[in-house]
Parts: C-alpha cells; sequence; structure tokens
C-alpha cells in the first residue's frame, strides 16, 4: 500500500463561547475568499469526507468543488460534552469545579456527565481516519478541533496535554500521512 494523504480541515467558526461538541452549530462561511484560497490548495481530485455536524458538513459543501464525495461520517464528530453542551467553562465551574478542571487539566478517562473523555474522542476518531487509509492517495477530511488533535496526538506521540497546546485554527489545514500504520506529520494548522 502507499502513502495515504489524509488533509484535516477544520470547519468554519460558529463564534460560540461555550463547548459546543456535538451541538449542532452552523459555520459562518461569509469569507469567501479564504475558502476559495483553501479549495485552491487542497489536492483537486481528492474526495472530502465530513462529520455529520452541519458546520463540518457546509464547510466541505464549499470546498467541495468538482471533488468527489464520501457520506458524512459521525465517527469525526468533535467531543460530546454531554450535560456541558452549550456550557461555558465558568458556568460549569462554579456547579462541578473538580470536575471540569480534572477534564481538562488530567485528559483522557475523565468524562463530562453523559459525555466522552478525551480517549473516547480518540478511539472514534482513530477509527475513521483508519477506514480512510488506502481509500484515495489524498483524502480531505472536514472534522472539529478535537478530531484533530487526536490525530496530530496519535502521529507525534505527543502526551493529551501536550498537544492540548497546539493551536487548530478555523479553515486551516492539517496534513498527516501514513504509510503502512506509519504516520508523520506535514504542516499543521495551515492558514492558506
Amino acid at each position: 500500500m502507499g502513502v495515504t494523504r489524509l488533509w484535516w480541515v477544520r470547519h468554519g467558526p460558529t463564534h460560540a463561547r461555550t463547548m459546543i461538541g456535538w451541538t449542532d452549530r452552523p459555520a459562518d462561511l461569509s469569507d469567501r475568499a479564504a475558502l476559495a484560497r483553501l479549495s485552491v490548495f487542497l489536492p483537486a481530485d481528492a474526495p472530502v469526507i465530513s462529520s455529520d455536524l452541519s458546520r463540518a458538513v457546509a464547510t466541505a459543501d464549499a470546498v467541495q468543488h468538482a471533488r468527489p464525495r464520501l457520506p458524512h461520517d459521525p465517527d469525526l464528530r468533535e467531543l460530546h460534552f454531554g450535560a456541558w453542551e452549550d456550557r461555558s467553562f465558568a458556568e460549569i465551574d462554579t456547579e462541578t469545579p473538580d470536575l471540569i478542571r480534572a477534564f481538562w487539566e488530567t485528559p483522557g478517562a475523565v468524562r463530562a456527565p453523559g459525555g466522552e473523555g478525551w480517549h473516547d474522542l480518540s478511539a472514534r476518531v482513530t477509527r475513521a481516519a483508519d477506514r480512510l487509509v488506502g481509500r484515495a492517495p489524498d483524502v480531505i477530511v472536514v472534522a472539529h478541533f478535537g478530531a484533530i488533535l487526536t490525530q496530530i496526538e496519535r502521529a507525534t506521540g505527543q502526551t493529551t496535554t501536550e498537544v492540548f497546546a497546539q493551536g487548530i485554527d478555523n479553515l486551516s489545514v492539517t496534513r498527516l500521512d501514513c504509510d503502512g500504520g506509519n504516520w508523520r506529520v506535514g504542516p499543521v494548522n495551515h492558514k492558506p
């Protein structure tokens, strides 16, 4: 099997100031110039796949053009914040300060009530990424901040805490290459 290059694109901005993992907020795709640059930067014949949340679907639609489209994959969704969905850190900190601090300061097995922990997210997104390896030489994956970070963590071997320091801007591209199960990191958080 040859190299598969996964071109991870973070969806357009939602302007939310709350935790919106599975909350289905639309993306602001009004920056047509940025979308045009992004589309030109991405491989012209690569299939496009996205999470099934509308902010990722709409972003994928905006860069697809003549590229083939793969069905939306719910495994590419953002971290599920459960009872914390669409709420601010400050609000939750007043209710369960120890739990929310453990969730962010020692990420891994700690879960939001009714939601996921980092390990859950990582396993889910890794399954989705593995299904894409070998599908085509290049695949454009429109996803979310946390989903992209899980795969950077996988490719680099960094700890979760270390990878949390990595910025992933809206409409940025992070390329991760897989060759027979070995992952290499290309550009990270590139803004075309």
